[in-house]
């Protein structure tokens, strides 16, 4: 009996531990996104306001004066590692899903692990199509 129960406390506590790990994989990705709109939201007020040639960014609790192409460039290279990040989170988040619903004895998510078509493989497919 008590073996029994000791199983189930096992099984109970990998669940939980898998679920609550997917559940801060997926946090994680909504705080990076929102990071990422804030990003874009600044690129976009940078590039339209052309008017002044240094602008005040906040780095932390200190703010900066910076060039505009400067505090771009910036933004750019943060934008372009907050969706390195991102994509990431979402390949690892597929696993530890599929691992979830294992031990919780689900079957496997059907297309969850799809790659999709590249350029090239996408042209060929539409030149096979038109002939």
């Amino acid at each position: 009996m008590a073996s029994e129960a000791e199983q189930a406390l096992k099984y109970l506590t990998e669940v939980e531990e898998l679920a609550e790990d997917v559940l801060a994989d997926r946090q994680q990705v909504i705080d990076l996104d929102q990071k990422r709109n804030f990003n874009r939201e600044a690129i976009r007020s940078l590039r339209t306001e052309k008017s002044t040639d240094k602008v005040w960014v906040c780095f932390g609790r200190t703010l900066i004066k910076l060039t505009n192409s400067q505090t771009l460039e910036m933004l750019q290279k943060d934008q372009e590692q907050l969706n390195e990040e991102i994509d990431k989170i979402h390949s690892q988040l597929k696993v530890k899903v599929n691992n979830l619903n294992d031990a919780q004895g689900k079957p496997g998510l059907k297309g969850f692990d799809l790659i999709p078509l590249m350029k090239m493989e996408m042209s060929s497919i539409h030149k096979c199509l038109n002939r």
